[in-house]
């Protein structure tokens, strides 16, 4: 028999059944990751954690909700990882108590129960409340985005520095949600407190908590120093290469989005490539050339997500100075990415906090192998001024280096020279500084003509008179 009973329409022009459906908790297809071919022993061996991941859907369409929880989906297999289920509640804001409110919170639990999860991983960032009133419900450890990707970092970080960065953005971020269970929540208990404990039983005055405060305190102040320093150390370096004018290109883009292998193909560098989110953390810097001979650094920069923890973003701050520094920015987007806008407008953001925005950008639409041909003219009208390139099959690549040429800062001052063969350091300087025109090999030296910079025009002087017929 059908029900005919009318929906009762509220106010603010929703009915019940669809305030319902929009507030459901919704699975999300293909997130499931589970092992195929593996047996117990192997499984066991990898000790991966079980996990249901969990969204809140405030704005947007659902499709970008959807490739949010892809995303983290992605994101929590790069940590180790399997994803069991991928669900989705609408409203209007984060539940304050539960991020997904409590009637929600017990339905989770009963699919964390169902599934075998030992983790929830919300994508949000928590408030400490939050994550314990929702750890109460389920039972099991909850994480939030923000951790999630703290722990990718802690996973790749190699060189002394990244691994500061990252152990520094960790502190901060464990600082507001140090917590205390059972006997070591307190330790100040004297007279007739803890079940009469009383003489001998009194703490140093010191919570647990607050012991923890005072050392991640004082952790915190050394990295921030050690961090420091090896800034300073960078920065010396970096003042070399302004002082001898090499114009400098950064590559800049979402995780994944094919940085290093383009970094690779313009300078066969042997970076690190690998199919997987933040495999590159630490910033790797090479050499490389214009067509026309010009000398320019290239350097590698740890990708960009959406929401990029904002302790993440102050911990690498220094490294991202390479990007304000730039003369030239190539912004990788990875083409057969299903959000490329989103990605854009990710990165773009985090330029922003840098003081990055003013650099001139590149876009550089990376994997057009793997984009089919209706997708590559939509990213067209995009970005018309964009380069389509495969960092894979080399594609678009000596088409991206001639536009690399044209966007580098040229040379201001002109020059004719007639340069001893007994100087031949200065031709060799001209070759890797200067845009030269005109080589021709007479009797008194080696005559040129090219455009130089003032330093170089200076150290060229003596021997341009000479060049005059």
């Amino acid at each position: 028999m059908t029900d005919t009973t009318p929906a009762i329409t509220r106010h603010d022009g929703t009915d019940d059944m669809e305030l319902l459906e929009r507030q459901a908790l919704r699975r999300v297809a293909g997130l499931s990751t589970e092992l195929e071919d593996v047996t117990e022993v192997e499984y066991r061996q990898l000790r991966l954690e079980r996990v249901v991941l969990v969204g809140v859907w405030t704005t947007g369409t659902l499709t970008e909700a959807e490739n949010s929880l892809t995303e983290l989906a992605r994101l929590a297999e790069t940590a180790g990882s399997q994803v069991l289920d991928g669900l989705i509640q609408r409203r209007d804001k984060p539940d304050a108590a539960t991020y997904i409110g409590s009637g929600k919170a017990k339905e989770l639990r009963d699919i964390v129960v169902a599934e075998g999860a030992d983790t929830v991983i919300c994508d949000g960032e928590l408030t400490p409340g939050q994550l314990r009133q929702l750890e109460g419900v389920t039972k099991v450890k909850v994480v939030d985005r923000t951790a999630l990707i703290l722990d990718i970092f802690a996973q790749h970080a190699r060189s002394r520095e990244g691994k500061a960065q990252v152990e520094l953005a960790q502190m901060q971020y464990m600082l507001p949600r140090l917590r205390g269970w059972g006997e070591s929540l307190s330790r100040q208990v004297g007279g007739r407190a803890a079940n009469g404990v009383g003489i001998g039983g009194r703490g140093p005055g010191e919570t647990k908590i607050e012991m923890d405060r005072r050392r991640i305190n004082t952790r915190v102040s050394k990295l921030k120093k050690d961090i420091a320093a090896m800034k300073t150390a960078r920065d010396v370096k970096r003042s070399r290469r302004v002082a001898g004018r090499v114009p400098s290109v950064v590559l800049a883009g979402y995780t994944n989005a094919g940085k290093s292998s383009l970094l690779n193909r313009l300078t066969d560098a042997g970076v690190l490539v690998e199919n997987a989110l933040f495999a590159t953390l630490d910033p790797t810097v090479r050499r490389a050339e214009t067509p026309d001979g010009r000398l320019f650094t290239l350097a590698d920069t740890v990708g960009f997500v959406r929401h990029l923890p904002t302790q993440l973003v102050e911990a690498f701050r220094s490294t991202l100075e390479e990007v304000a520094d730039a003369d030239l920015i190539l912004h990788v987007v990875d083409a057969a990415d299903a959000d490329p806008e989103a990605q854009i407008r990710a990165v773009r953001e985090v330029l922003a906090d840098v003081d990055a925005l003013g650099v001139p950008e590149l876009i550089v639409f990376n994997k057009v192998d793997a984009a089919g041909p209706e997708t590559v003219m939509r990213l067209h009208r995009l970005a018309p001024d964009a380069e389509f390139v495969s960092a894979r099959t080399g594609r678009g690549i000596d088409a991206l280096r001639t536009r690399i040429e044209s966007l580098l800062p040229h040379p201001a001052i002109e020059v004719t020279v007639l340069v001893p063969y007994t100087r031949g350091d200065l031709v060799t300087r001209l070759h890797e500084r200067a845009e030269v025109r005109t080589v021709e090999h007479t009797s008194g030296g080696t005559l040129m003509t090219a455009r130089v910079d003032a330093a170089l025009a200076e150290a060229l002087a003596p021997y341009t008179e000479a060049a005059v017929p």
